[in-house]
């Protein structure tokens, strides 16, 4: 396995693209614009639905789940919804293939088995979960309805990267229903919340928790709540979002119930979505010239033992040592992989390793077993030392920790240097371009402006940040009077 990648410093988005192939996370696939998720990127993707799913359910969330395929006419149900997917949307118009008479061995779109109705291949759930929502709900004793699904979406991507941005993704997606509609607020925050607390948490990424401006919005959305990060080349990239959906889809959909007042009204509603991008945006938060970083709370294998040896009897002695080792670990929890392959040498494997961002590697030769000890090596950092094996499950576990919180701690370094406030234009495209990052500035709130800053520098605002203090001041682009600075960036 070949660990030679281009550097970050000379062709970032080269490094990325031979960063997922060569780590054996995924490849593209005969399908345009789809790619095959490869064990190694799936085991990282199963860490993340594995969390995910515990966190939701804690929340009250039970899963279910709906039909890949949306008949046109529901698509179109929700008017706003269907303009902002329609250009996106793979539509099936037939349902059987026949031999092609004027072309032998080949097949042909039968004409005679035209779909009554066409079907969209889903963007996104909404309208086929809302259509089936009506049924589910006819009193405020059916509420809240708290359903999340596991899915696979089709988006007509043109231009797509591995994990970034692909015609077929994974994801998750929450759809509630609530008869209020402050309770339904506060799910779309609560949704929001969560998925701070696992980036933060788990994949070591710091977040910025806002609003998105209503341009920017889910379409079909009143509002927007977003996590935004920053990758390790300035970008921003949307890590998840919560909607607000008020009662548009219920009034599309004609969803009613009976309120404890005994009146008729129409149901409150959210959806909420991560995708396999957060598996992108992993890698380009962390990762190094030398491959995979991965944080401890994410890694498929959190530890790998590496033996070192010359003949059968000394590796029968180090799989004794090895098989105790893992033993102890996974008594307090830590993942544990032996690498005993006979078809790799030492240094290939520590290489692979490094390449696949395994957080800590354990080398064991016949003179660590006359010691006693072992070589620990970090990934993170690339620095080894030498340990006793008497404690050493306690050791790796606080390790483990160590590492999990110095991967955020360096990213939230990177992000609050890469935070700059500006108060005028020329400055706004200056620090865009060369120390890049977020940009802190004031926006008079319209929606001309922010196109215009758009199409000028390819900025957007990624966020207007929850925690935004009111602050007096001109918009960066008009001079017209602002409340409050937003964050604008470069984006993924």
């Amino acid at each position: 396995m070949s660990k030679n990648l281009t550097s970050r410093a000379d062709d970032y988005s080269k490094w990325y693209n031979e960063l997922v192939v060569k780590a054996d996370l995924a490849e593209n696939s005969a399908v345009r614009g789809c790619m095959v998720i490869k064990p190694y990127g799936y085991a990282i993707w199963e860490k993340m639905q594995a969390e995910l799913d515990r966190m939701f359910k804690e929340t009250g969330h039970q899963n279910a789940y709906f039909p890949l395929f949306v008949p046109k006419s529901l698509f179109e149900a929700e008017e706003k919804n269907a303009e902002g997917f329609a250009k996106e949307c793979a539509v099936v118009t037939h349902y059987r293939l026949q031999n092609d008479p004027d072309n032998e061995g080949k097949l042909r779109v039968d004409p005679e088995a035209k779909l009554e109705e066409e079907l969209v291949v889903r963007p996104t759930s909404e309208a086929i979960i809302w259509n089936t929502y009506k049924g589910w709900i006819q009193s405020y004793r059916d509420l809240p309805i708290l359903i999340n699904q596991w899915a696979n979406v089709v988006r007509w991507e043109m231009r797509t990267r591995l994990f970034l941005r692909t015609a077929e993704f994974l994801w998750q997606e929450g759809h509630t229903a609530h008869a209020t509609e402050a309770e339904a607020l506060q799910e779309a925050e609560q949704m929001n919340n969560v998925y701070a607390d696992f980036a933060e948490n788990f994949m070591a990424i710091p977040v910025i928790k806002g609003v998105k401006t209503e341009s920017e919005r889910f379409a079909g959305a009143v509002e927007t709540y977003c996590i935004e990060a920053l990758m390790q080349d300035g970008k921003a990239l949307q890590a998840g979002t919560s909607h607000f959906l008020g009662q548009n889809f219920a009034k599309a959909f004609d969803v009613k119930f009976t309120n404890n007042e005994g009146k008729l009204d129409h149901v409150w509603a959210t959806s909420w979505g991560v995708s396999t991008r957060l598996v992108g945006a992993l890698i380009m938060t962390h990762s190094d010239d030398k491959g995979l970083v991965l944080p401890p709370n994410l890694a498929p294998s959190q530890v790998v033992i590496v033996p070192i040896y010359k003949n059968d009897e000394q590796f029968d002695a180090i799989t004794e040592k090895a098989d105790s080792i893992i033993k102890e670990l996974k008594e307090v929890g830590v993942s544990c992989k032996f690498d005993k392959r006979t078809t790799h040498r030492p240094g290939a494997k520590f290489a692979q390793h490094e390449l696949q961002g395994v957080p800590l590697r354990i080398a064991i030769g016949p003179k660590d077993l006359e010691n006693n000890t072992v070589e620990l090596a970090r990934r993170d950092t690339l620095t080894k030392e030498i340990v006793p094996i008497d404690g050493i499950a306690t050791t790796i576990k606080d390790l483990l920790e160590v590492i999990q919180n110095d991967l955020f701690k360096k990213a939230l370094d990177f992000r609050n240097e890469h935070i700059t406030e500006v108060n005028d234009f020329e400055m706004f495209k200056k620090v865009l371009e060369s120390k890049t990052g977020f940009i802190s500035a004031h926006w008079d709130g319209t929606a001309e402006t922010e196109l215009k800053i758009k199409e000028l520098t390819k900025a957007t605002i990624r966020c207007i940040p929850m925690d935004n203090k009111q602050e007096e001041g001109t918009c960066v682009y008009s001079g017209k009077p602002s409340t409050q600075r937003v964050l604008f960036a470069k984006a993924y």
